[in-house]
């Protein structure tokens, strides 16, 4: 039956021959969709044997990302694909899994020193915000009740959750990814107990040394920029409180808003092209992490691959140049990550660039 009816053998050929359609119905290019393949179909191919024939790693990409990519749920795309429910469930978190492992060290790896300069510089040129680093933020992935979990992942919006903290580069694609803090977990520590925040702590991140702001022998260290609800660190500049606010302050909020601009847009983004993220995931959350991961180096690839002629990158970022909000539905913030604490070194930083910014 799945050969005679189903989505993949019926459609998929067709589509194949539509580029634009093609593009519509799994987010990507026809050239990006086969280089994902040609990067994980060893791993996902099984000898025929007398008794059956395996899906092809071809039809797991493909039921995978439509997955991701409609947020239909299990029921509805097995009945599309012709598959059974809890095959189509294995194929899915599987491919999830492999397609993590097998792109993340090319499309996400760690940032080298030199690639993390290079990011200053895109900043500096593109948001007028000189050794900024990345902009960071954290988003509540909505996921059905986990079996026996009680409310460990109930968040604070009253449903159940699993974050996903990000930092993104000046061209909308993640440099690094954190996921799966539950949901009734204390904002204020997620961020404290990150690997982020410990590879920092510890100099493990490849952090640039300090740099001269241009136009002035003026040396502050390179920076993350997040909103209120993070630390102000001597590495992570925060906004001013929003109280009593003079012009100092109140310029220096706004070039930090404009840079931080930059991860709202990749959330937007990420949130656009795969909607499964805009719904309940009804996984339990060892299966929701696997899902929630994949679609991050998958961002990169699609970026990277299909660039700015990408319809949800476009739309999103003209949502952002006009100032409109960028809808999250249940893809929600975090807050209050710790804010309160900060050093005497972190506030004589953004006192610098404050000064520095109403001057440049």
């Amino acid at each position: 039956m799945r050969y005679v009816y189903g989505e993949f053998h019926q459609l998929y050929p067709q589509l194949r021959q539509d580029s634009a359609r093609f593009f519509e119905f799994l987010r990507m290019s026809i050239e990006t969709f086969d280089y994902i393949l040609t990067k994980i179909k060893d791993r996902l191919r099984k000898k025929i044997t007398n008794f059956k024939s395996p899906v092809s790693p071809e039809e797991k990409l493909y039921v995978t990302i439509r997955y991701l990519s409609t947020g239909l749920s299990f029921i509805n795309l097995a009945t599309t694909i012709r598959m059974g429910v809890s095959t189509l469930s294995y194929i899915i978190h599987n491919t999830c899994i492999t397609i993590w492992e097998e792109l993340v060290d090319e499309f996400m790896p760690t940032p080298r020193l030199e690639q993390l300069r290079n990011i200053a510089e895109d900043y500096r040129k593109r948001w007028n915000f000189p050794n900024c680093i990345g902009a960071i933020d954290g988003k509540h992935c909505q996921i059905k009740c986990p079996s026996g979990s009680g409310s460990t992942y109930f968040n604070y919006m009253k449903y159940f959750s699993i974050l996903l903290q990000g930092v993104a580069d000046a061209n909308k694609k993640f440099i690094a990814i954190e996921v799966g803090a539950r949901g009734k977990q204390s904002d204020g520590g997620v961020f404290a107990s990150s690997i982020l925040f410990n590879l920092i702590e510890n100099n493990n991140f490849n952090i640039p040394p300090p740099k001269e702001l241009p136009n002035i022998n003026i040396k502050v260290p390179h920076v993350l920029v997040g909103d209120e609800a993070y630390p102000l660190k001597s590495y992570l500049m925060r906004p001013f409180p929003s109280r009593n606010l003079n012009p100092l302050k109140e310029n220096f909020n706004k070039r930090l808003s404009s840079a931080r601009k930059c991860i709202e847009c990749t959330f937007g983004i990420l949130r656009a092209k795969w909607r499964i993220l805009g719904k309940d995931i009804e996984v339990q959350p060892d299966k929701a992490i696997a899902i929630i991961k994949c679609t991050c180096p998958l961002h990169n690839v699609v970026r990277e691959r299909d660039g700015d002629n990408d319809p949800d990158y476009f739309n999103i970022v003209t949502d952002s140049s006009n100032n409109t909000k960028i809808q999250n539905s249940n893809f929600s913030p975090t807050t209050d990550h710790g804010a309160r604490r900060s050093t005497n070194e972190a506030k004589e930083i953004r006192d610098t660039l404050a000064n520095y910014f109403l001057e440049n």
